[in-house]
């Protein structure tokens, strides 16, 4: 259902930190948006130094954007935003100062997952029931 993508220039992340941080988005976002973990998308995409800048000038931001069902409450969101940005700052080593997290949000209807439109927030166990996933 959720899908994020880390985004850090190439060298930044190693694939043992990458699997960890994959796991802890996905640990995360199970806790406070109750889903199933096989739901949780994570993709990393690394462009080469010189595409990566901050403020206009070089730098090395890790910067997560998610897309998420709406209708979650908002303090929910926050919550999952400010652990997100702790967790990758610890996993992926760089200050926290230099993480980005960004949350879309959006009608569940609006996405299509497994050749199904997404459930509402609360009704997952429903959905997964009509997959003959419950």
């Amino acid at each position: 259902m959720p899908v994020y993508t880390c985004t850090a220039a190439q060298g930044t992340l190693t694939s043992g930190s990458k699997a960890a941080l994959a796991a802890e988005i996905t640990r995360i976002h199970v806790t406070i948006n109750h889903v199933p973990p096989a739901y949780v998308n994570v993709v990393f995409s690394e462009p080469p130094p010189a595409s990566v800048f901050a403020g206009g000038e070089p730098g090395a931001p890790l910067i997560i954007s998610g897309w998420v069902r709406r209708g979650h409450p908002q303090q929910e969101a926050t919550r999952l935003a400010l652990e997100l940005s702790s967790a990758a700052a610890r996993i992926a080593g760089v200050a926290e100062d230099h993480v980005m997290v960004v949350l879309q949000d959006g009608p569940a209807r609006s996405a299509v997952e497994g050749g199904r439109v997404l459930p509402e927030p609360g009704q997952e166990k429903e959905w997964l029931a009509r997959r003959g996933e419950a």
